[in-house]
Order: C-alpha cells, then sequence, then structure tokens
C-alpha cells in the first residue's frame, strides 16, 4: 500500500493537510459512478450530494472521517485553510459513514476561483468519542489539531480529488 502515499506527496496534501502516514486501511470513495483517485478531476455539480464511502476494518473499530478543502478561498492565497466540509465521528470498521455520527454536515465543493484540493482523511479512534462539538466556522479548521485533541493517531487513509468552478450555462 505504500505505492499510494506517492500521489499525496506530489499534490502537497502530505505537507499541507496531513504528515507522512503509511496507509493501514482500504478506503474507497465514489461519487455517482466516479471512482475517486487521488488527483481525478471532480465537478463540483456531481459532489453537490456526499460520496459513497466504504471503509475495510474490523467493525469492533471506530473511525473519524474529515474532509477539507486546503485552497480555500483560492490556491494563490488560502487565507482559510482547511475550510471543514464534513466530519463523521465513531464510523465502525467495514462500514460507511451512514453507521457513524454527523459531526459537521456534508457542504459539497464550491471553489470560487483556479482549482481546489479536497481531502478525505480517516482516522482509526482509540476509543469512542463522546461527542465531537462541531467548530464555530468551517473556515481554519486543521486537521492536524482534531486529531491531536482527540488521540488520534496519524491518518490510516487518504484520498483526495481536484474541483474547479464549472462555467455558468450560456442562455441564448
Amino acid at each position: 500500500m505504500a505505492g499510494y502515499v506517492d500521489p499525496l506527496v506530489v499534490g502537497r496534501v502530505i505537507g499541507d493537510v496531513v504528515d507522512l502516514f503509511v496507509p493501514t486501511i482500504s478506503m474507497m470513495v465514489r461519487f455517482g459512478s466516479k471512482h475517486v483517485n487521488n488527483g481525478c478531476d471532480i465537478k463540483p455539480s456531481m459532489a453537490a450530494n456526499p460520496p459513497s464511502v466504504q471503509i475495510a476494518g474490523r467493525q469492533s473499530d471506530l473511525y473519524t472521517l474529515v474532509m477539507t478543502d486546503p485552497d480555500a478561498p483560492s490556491p494563490s492565497d488560502p487565507t482559510m485553510r482547511e475550510w471543514l466540509h464534513w466530519m463523521v465521528i465513531n464510523m465502525p470498521g467495514g462500514t460507511d459513514p451512514s453507521q457513524g455520527q454527523e459531526a459537521m454536515p456534508y457542504v459539497g465543493p464550491r471553489p470560487p476561483v483556479g482549482i481546489h484540493r479536497y481531502v478525505l482523511v480517516l482516522f482509526q479512534q482509540k476509543s469512542r468519542l463522546p461527542g465531537v462539538a462541531p467548530p464555530a466556522t468551517r473556515a481554519n479548521f486543521n486537521t492536524r489539531s482534531l486529531a491531536a485533541q482527540y488521540d488520534l493517531g496519524l491518518p490510516v487513509a487518504t484520498v483526495y480529488f481536484n474541483s474547479q468552478k464549472e462555467p455558468a450555462a450560456r442562455r441564448r
């Protein structure tokens, strides 16, 4: 599985969002029929609803899933890094986010300018989280701080996709 880390380095996900780690859990992410591979392009309209996420692992293990945009509001000036798009806690292994607790409801990509990276990070929890208070704002969220606050350690899986503003439909 170590081969999966390379695109995360090239895409600056490792560095901007998470520290170097070795993936240990399989995580499949889809928007409709589109499978998410590191660095693939997903249109905002395709990602308006939460993705289908399937994780491996034992059902007795619990996971936290976070989705952020490290390029908000623009890749050249990411003053809101990271923008929190989704957070699900207490998700049993071998299941999907519907089996966990949504700590922050899903908001799809809405990049105002440039190509944005959207990063889904999976952490294995050491125990059930009693409840995670949602941040007061989605802006300036920090994945590393969340991991430190709840003793989550390094990620066990991460995947990211790119998205950019879609051209407005032309009227004739």
